[in-house]
């Protein structure tokens, strides 16, 4: 028996019309898994979905504002209608600002915790619910290594709330849920490739950030972060919950 197979379930992944959405869910995929998939953007979420559909499953993508809880209950509906169930849930979209705390402005403040931790509980609550009724689920929170330490070479003070918000909600939602069979942990990415992390792993200098605090001395690679999804997404992971694993190169180890 395969224990990572995912023929016949269905995975939603947020976020996912660029980045590591798109790559949770081609991973899910290339396990089998039919996919929906959801963020703002319908053009990149359309291109997303050609791509997933191209390695033979089944893609619906969905106009979704995680800020807005009349958007996701919206989106959940929609999906339980199209496929009938949803059994896999990865919690990707997120964003960052880097302010020091004396001078960041409410806004700032506001669209970080909004978007990382109230978006990442509004979507675990209606994916929840469908969840729930089928008494099955796996729940995949987007944690990081700021969930559990922060950098004192960058004022990331909202982010590291957000991340440290996640982990806690990640158990306290494993807690209430297993009842339910359903499993709820989180992932902790360091810095990885992306549109929010372009930016930080082009400048020159943030190579010596990453040499001095990972011990393996470089940022993530594409594809890194595939086999704890799989693995809590799937039937591996059946008698693992509350957790958040870092995958880090060994930065939380020091």
């Amino acid at each position: 028996m395969n224990l990572f197979d995912l023929k016949g379930k269905i995975a939603l992944v947020t976020g996912a019309s660029s980045g590591l959405g798109v790559q949770f869910a081609k991973a899910l995929a290339g396990q089998g898994a039919d996919l929906a998939i959801i963020a703002r953007r319908q053009e990149k979420l359309e291109e997303a979905k050609k791509t997933i559909e191209a390695m033979g499953v089944r893609c619906l993508a969905v106009k979704c504002d995680v800020l807005n809880t009349d958007s996701i209950k919206a989106a959940a509906a929609q999906i339980k209608t199209h496929y009938g169930r949803i059994d896999i849930l990865v919690n990707n979209a997120g964003t960052a600002r880097s302010n020091p705390a004396e001078s960041q402005s409410d806004d700032d403040w506001n669209a970080v915790i909004d978007t990382n931790l109230n978006g990442v509980y509004f979507v675990a609550r209606e994916v929840g619910k469908v969840m729930i009724e089928q008494k099955y689920g796996k729940i995949i929170n987007l944690g990081s290594i700021h969930s559990s330490v922060a950098m004192s070479t960058s004022p990331l003070n909202a982010y590291c709330a957000s991340k440290g918000g996640v982990q806690m909600l990640t158990k306290a939602l494993a807690a209430e849920w297993a009842k339910y069979n359903i499993t709820v942990n989180a992932i902790g990415p360091a810095y990885f490739p992306s549109e929010m992390t372009d930016a930080v792993l082009s400048n020159p200098a943030f190579d010596q950030v990453v040499k001095t605090y990972c011990p393996m001395g470089r940022p993530g690679k594409s594809g890194e972060l595939d086999g704890a999804v799989i693995y809590f997404a799937s039937d591996a992971s059946s008698y693992t919950t509350g957790q958040l694993l870092s995958i880090d190169g060994g930065w939380t180890a020091i």
